[in-house]
């Protein structure tokens, strides 16, 4: 099996047939950091598709189901032969949905993009306190704040979670993403956001190009 056989098995989303390649690969003498940047590489490739609505939400959720299965596989592998360059770009996010929101599904997704492009992610998971996010990203020493809402009666929180970082001193500390369905640009640069994401594909690349890796 090959690392090629790898890539395309994620790529179509064959879950057990990239875990079947993912197990003989493993017993072999390979640069495994190398390995994940090849990985990471397909599933921007993933996001570029969804994207441009080449492919859709199934398709996407089963690529990165697909690509954490092999991540279970390999990562001892990876931290026996040092992280790759993936690891290198990645940067630490606390991502959540706001106050008064029980909406995940967009927000799981960007998790699952993030996740398998490099990123640390903890996920508050719905209904977040403006201040949990902080205090969130305070304890994970994380370079990003991700902010879903869903509504447009939860849309404030996002600003609330600027202003709360502006009035403790830390605004500059970290960058806020945010994004969901009623989130705009026009919305993001009205409450200072460093950064809108209009759809889960786009986060990765757009995070890393934000903080210039």
């Amino acid at each position: 099996m090959s690392v090629e056989k790898l890539c395309e098995a994620v790529e179509n989303g064959a879950v057990e047939e990239a875990q079947k390649i993912a197990n003989d690969l493993f017993k072999q003498k390979l640069n495994f950091g190398e390995v994940v940047d090849r990985l990471v590489a397909v599933m921007q490739k993933v996001g570029d598709k969804f994207s441009r609505l080449e492919i859709f939400l199934p398709e996407m959720m089963q690529c990165g189901e697909a690509m954490s299965s092999v991540m279970k596989i390999l990562t001892p592998k990876v931290l026996e032969s040092g992280a790759g360059k993936s690891a290198q770009r990645a940067g630490k996010v606390v991502l959540g949905t706001v106050k008064g929101d029980l909406h995940e599904i967009g927000k799981d997704i960007v998790r699952l993009m993030l996740e398998a492009t490099g990123y640390e992610v903890k996920d508050l998971g719905y209904d977040v306190d403006s201040l949990t996010f902080i205090k969130e990203a305070e304890a994970m020493g994380a370079d990003f704040i991700g902010a879903s809402a869903l509504m447009t009666t939860t849309m404030p929180h996002q600003k609330e979670i600027i202003d709360l970082l502006k009035d403790k001193g830390l605004r500059n500390k970290y960058k806020v993403v945010i994004g969901g369905a009623p989130t705009t640009q026009e919305w993001a640069s009205k409450i200072g956001a460093d950064l809108y994401c209009y759809d889960a594909g786009s986060a990765p690349k757009l995070m890393a190009k934000l903080i210039g890796k």
